[in-house]
C-alpha cells in the first residue's frame, strides 16, 4: 500500500498550508493548450481548480489508488482523467504544451537518477515549446535543526513528526491523528545546482526560477524553489 492511500481521507485538510500555489498554477494552466498534465495530482487539489476557472482539460497522474479515487469523487464529472501510474514514466498520447508538478511531488524521487527519469518522461510529453512547471522546498539546516523531532499539531487531532537524514539528503514525514500514526513517507531534497544540472542534461531552458507563487525573484534568503522549464522550440 501507498503509504499516501493512508493519508487520503484527509490529505486536503493536511495541505490546507499548500493553496497559496493555485493562482500560479491556474495562470500558467490559462496561458497553454489543453490538456494540462500534473504529476502527483492526487485529490485533484489543483487540477480541479484548474478545470473550473479555465475550462481546460486536465491529465493527472498519481502512484495511489485511494487518493486518486477521492478525486475523481470531488470532481464530480469535471474533464480531468486520473490516471494511476509512476511519474518516472508516464506517457501521453499526443504531445501537450504545459506539464506541472506541484506540492514539491518531485521530492518523492529519490535519487538524482530518478529526477532524470522524470525531466526525461516530461520532456517525451511536451511540444516544442513546452514548459515544465514545479515548486520545491530549499533545504535549510537552521529549519531542520529547529524542527527535527518536534510534534507539530495540526488542529483536528492531526499531528506530523520530521526526522531528518542528512547523510541521503531525506526527511522522513510520520502524520497521524491522536494516537494513531498513519504512516511515513520519505523526501528527498536537491540543491539549485542538481536542479540546474537535471536541466542541463535533459535540453530544457530556464524560462524562470521564482523564490515564491508572487513571482519575487529567487535569491539566498528563498525557502522555496519555483521553476518554469521550456523545451526548445
Amino acid at each position: 500500500m501507498d503509504d499516501y492511500d493512508r493519508w487520503a481521507e484527509d490529505y486536503d485538510r493536511w495541505a490546507d498550508d499548500l493553496n497559496v500555489d493555485l493562482p500560479f498554477y491556474v495562470d500558467l494552466a490559462r496561458a497553454a493548450d489543453e490538456p494540462i498534465v500534473e504529476l502527483g495530482v492526487g485529490t485533484g487539489r489543483v487540477a480541479i481548480p484548474i478545470v473550473r476557472e479555465t475550462g481546460k482539460r486536465v491529465i493527472g497522474i498519481d502512484r495511489s489508488p485511494a487518493m486518486l479515487a477521492v478525486g475523481r469523487e470531488r470532481a464530480g464529472g469535471l474533464p480531468i482523467e486520473f490516471r494511476e501510474g509512476d511519474f518516472r514514466d508516464f506517457t501521453v498520447e499526443e504531445p501537450v504544451d504545459l506539464v506541472i508538478c506541484p506540492a514539491r511531488a518531485l521530492m518523492h524521487a529519490p535519487t538524482w537518477a530518478d529526477k532524470r527519469r522524470v525531466f526525461q518522461a516530461v520532456w517525451s510529453a511536451l511540444r516544442p515549446g513546452g514548459r515544465f512547471a514545479w515548486n520545491v522546498f530549499v533545504f535549510s539546516p537552521f529549519f531542520a535543526a529547529e524542527h527535527h523531532g518536534r510534534r507539530i499539531e495540526r488542529g483536528d487531532g492531526l499531528w506530523e513528526v520530521a526526522q531528518h537524514a542528512p547523510g541521503d539528503n531525506r526527511i522522513d514525514l510520520t502524520r497521524g491523528r491522536g494516537d494513531r500514526a498513519d504512516g511515513t513517507v520519505h523526501l528527498w531534497w536537491a540543491t539549485k545546482s542538481e536542479w540546474e544540472g537535471l536541466l542541463e542534461v535533459t535540453g530544457f531552458e530556464v524560462a524562470a526560477l521564482y523564490g515564491g507563487f508572487d513571482r519575487r525573484p529567487f535569491d539566498d534568503d528563498a525557502r522555496e524553489f519555483l521553476w518554469v522549464a521550456r523545451k526548445p522550440a
